[in-house]
């Protein structure tokens, strides 16, 4: 299935490349070079996956990234020459689905981006709409997740990886088998970003609910993920 693609990248010989390789695909794809444009494309246009360059002119990919997860949950692929953890973590918690680090192969930006769209048309479609465990309840077709009541607003890819365990409590899910479900390839760099949103996950649980809602995404040490269902 073919999909509307944004890309936001300032290099010209980058953007065309990737505009190739996505095109081959069988997708339209529109190029803008700076942040703000990025901004006013993706409101008019709604496309369906965006490919965000961190380091844009006029408006920060970073910014850009900020702003439209309060307005949509398109899925964004970050792509940065920054590689320290600090930056990744950053990007993620702005709530970015996945990210590149440059230079990078064309072939795994296409598949990223397969992976991404793939994820996002299944969302909702397989299993009960309103998933509950204990205080938690999660509604997959409205995208929304309430602790007790309160909503808690995650990116997307935090909510698919509470989806996955929601939907098996008490299940333990190793880092591929998460990758394998919620990024729909295996790369051993995505264990780190696994927990990375997982992380977040937490972090926005407690904030926005309790310490108790934190702690029932519970670590198997040398396992993995589990949601208490206690």
């Amino acid at each position: 299935m073919s999909a509307r693609i944004l890309v936001a990248e300032d290099d010209v010989k980058q953007s065309r490349l990737i505009r190739i390789y996505l095109e081959r695909e069988g997708n339209a794809v529109q190029v803008v070079a700076d942040g703000r444009a990025a901004l006013e494309r993706a409101r008019s246009v709604k496309p369906d996956l965006i490919v965000l360059d961190v380091m844009l002119p006029l408006v920060d990919g970073l910014d850009v990234c900020r702003i439209l997860r309060t307005e949509s949950d398109v899925p964004i692929l970050l792509l940065t020459a920054r590689t320290t953890e600090e930056d990744m973590l950053l990007g993620l918690d702005l709530g970015a689905d996945d990210y590149l680090t440059k230079p990078y192969s064309p072939r795994e930006l296409t598949a990223r981006v397969r992976a991404l769209l793939r994820r996002s048309r299944k969302a909702g479609v397989d299993g009960p709409a309103v998933l509950r465990v204990g205080a938690l309840e999660l509604d997959t077709a409205r995208f929304e997740v309430r602790v007790a009541g309160r909503p808690v607003v995650l990116t997307s890819k935090e909510f698919s990886i509470l989806e996955a365990l929601a939907r098996e409590p008490g299940r333990v899910f190793s880092r591929a088998q998460i990758i394998e479900r919620v990024f729909g390839f295996d790369r051993d760099v995505l264990e780190r970003t696994v927990d990375a949103h997982v992380m977040n996950l937490r972090r926005k649980l407690e904030r926005e609910g309790s310490g108790e809602a934190a702690r029932c995404v519970e670590t198997v040490y040398g396992r993995g993920y589990r949601l208490s269902d206690g």
